[in-house]
């Protein structure tokens, strides 16, 4: 079950991220807190098993840096400065301490399957490592129910759910058109207990998510970039926005 009051604020996506505040870094997480937004982050696993906060596969994006996160040790992702920054990119245990409670955290578990199948296991055994103590308010989320499912093995009273969409062949181009097929309805839903989805905005009004809210799970939404598309998605039924790119 989430925490009482999880949904009560907005979400910012990957923290408030801005001009001198990357995506995911400390920065923007401190913006985030200091304006009383809860937090989404992503995790990535380090070539040294450690979850690290950052949203892509690949470096390229978002330092001058080249190549798989996962091929860098966490000392080494440290010490890449995030662009527009002087920042390294931090673990979750440095995010954990640096929240500690103030707001609530959702946290994302990146699909390191490829293909949204069954190869996973250390980024979610390192990620319930930092999270086993965690006081304050969290919950965890991937589009793998895979990844979700040892999650809920590994901690079971960690609040988790699916992160979900029209789940369109052009967005995925890496997983097989059945297995798309086959997430598209949400069959996972029951068997995982899940106690939220956090769905495509501009989805909203598909059936599988209003039947989930009509079986009493609670709706958050990504990405909201206006006032104008938050008032739709709380219109169409989500209990919570992620938003970035404007404040909520």
């Amino acid at each position: 079950m989430l925490p009482r009051g999880f949904h009560a604020r907005p979400f910012a996506h990957r923290a408030l991220h801005g001009p001198g505040r990357p995506e995911n870094s400390r920065s923007a997480i401190d913006a985030a807190m200091t304006a009383g937004y809860g937090i989404e982050i992503d995790l990535q696993l380090s070539s040294d098993g450690q979850a690290v906060v950052f949203h892509d596969y690949a470096l390229d994006r978002l330092t001058d840096a080249r190549g798989p996160v996962r091929q860098r040790s966490a000392q080494d992702l440290a010490a890449i400065q995030l662009r527009d920054s002087d920042e390294g990119i931090p673990t979750l245990s440095q995010v954990l301490d640096q929240v500690a409670g103030a707001v609530p955290l959702l946290i994302e578990i990146k699909d390191q399957d490829g293909a949204l199948g069954p190869a996973i296991g250390p980024l979610e055994e390192a990620a319930a490592a930092c999270l086993t103590d965690y006081p304050g308010p969290v919950a965890v989320m991937s589009f793998n129910p895979f990844s979700v499912a040892r999650m809920g093995q590994l901690l079971p009273d960690l609040p988790h759910g699916l992160t979900t969409c029209a789940f369109d062949k052009a967005d995925w181009p890496t997983v097989p058109q059945e297995r798309l097929d086959a997430l598209r309805p949400m069959p996972d839903l029951e068997t995982l207990g899940a106690d939220f989805i956090s769905h495509q905005w501009n989805d909203l009004t598909n059936p599988v998510v209003q039947a989930a809210k009509a079986r009493g799970l609670r709706v958050f939404c990504w990405t909201i970039r206006s006032d104008t598309q938050q008032a739709e998605a709380l219109a169409n039924g989500a209990d919570q926005v992620t938003f970035e790119g404007y404040m909520a």
